[in-house]
């Protein structure tokens, strides 16, 4: 198997604990203090989605994590004004556009960005020119991947979602042939010079396999692991997760 350079980092996704704050309109749980114990557990950054409607993280939180944070903070956003003005006034380390519609729970699919490239483009280039690392959460299509090369992201974060859910629903033959092609893509990517990341409903079950592709750099993972913490704790949660990211990468 080749090997690349680099040890596999684990990006920890906040928002639900923001969202069980939300639930309540209260100051608690406060999402800066659950970036703060993934940072000492090991998390080699912090993801948070600022979305149109404020579901779940604030503006308030964006300022918190900037000020607070030792490692990056990714900034998930839509491509939308607003919040290309947000990440350039905060300069985050990365910024990751992902698809963003309000009805939908959570990001549904990866972006769009074959039918929409002139536009990204120019939607991005303020984004690189400003120093942040520019990611884009999209489907493990090549098309799509082509695009996004072309518009001039330097990242893609691959859309684990369909994986995951047909290992949870035990479709495992359709499992299998997502699995592998987010390996053909990953390595697509990779050839391009994209760096390539991977996320969206991993959990301890899903992870190791997604984790052992060589040509990941970075997953991202939020839900389970703050699901987890209710009954372990977040520290142990993300321990476990690391564990067995770097067990599949060994």
């Amino acid at each position: 198997m080749t090997t690349y350079a680099g040890r596999l980092r684990l990006g920890v996704n906040i928002d639900h604990v923001a969202t069980v704050r939300n639930a309540r309109g209260s100051a608690y749980p406060d999402p800066i203090r659950a970036a703060k114990i993934a940072e000492e557990a090991g998390a080699d950054g912090i993801t948070a989605h600022l979305r149109e409607d404020r579901r779940h993280i604030s503006d308030a939180d964006i300022d918190g994590l900037m000020a607070a944070l030792k490692v990056p903070l990714n900034f998930e956003m839509a491509a939308t004004a607003e919040m290309q003005s947000i990440a350039l006034r905060h300069k985050p380390h990365a910024v990751c556009i992902v698809p963003e519609k309000r009805e939908e729970r959570t990001t549904e699919g990866g972006l769009e960005v074959a039918k929409d490239e002139n536009r990204l483009a120019h939607f991005i280039a303020p984004l690189r020119e400003a120093g942040c690392r520019v990611s884009i959460f999209i489907a493990a299509d090549a098309q799509q991947i082509t695009a996004a090369h072309r518009i001039g992201a330097q990242v893609i974060e691959l859309h684990t979602g369909a994986y995951c859910d047909f290992h949870a629903e035990g479709k495992f033959a359709q499992r299998d042939a997502e699995l592998e092609r987010l390996r053909e893509m990953a390595s697509y990517a990779h050839g391009l010079g994209l760096e390539v990341h991977a996320g969206h409903g991993l959990t301890y079950e899903t992870v190791q396999p997604v984790a052992a592709l060589p040509e990941v750099m970075e997953l991202n993972i939020g839900h389970f692991i703050i699901g987890e913490a209710i009954f372990m704790g977040l520290a142990p949660a993300i321990h476990e997760m690391r564990r067995l990211m770097d067990e599949a990468r060994a």
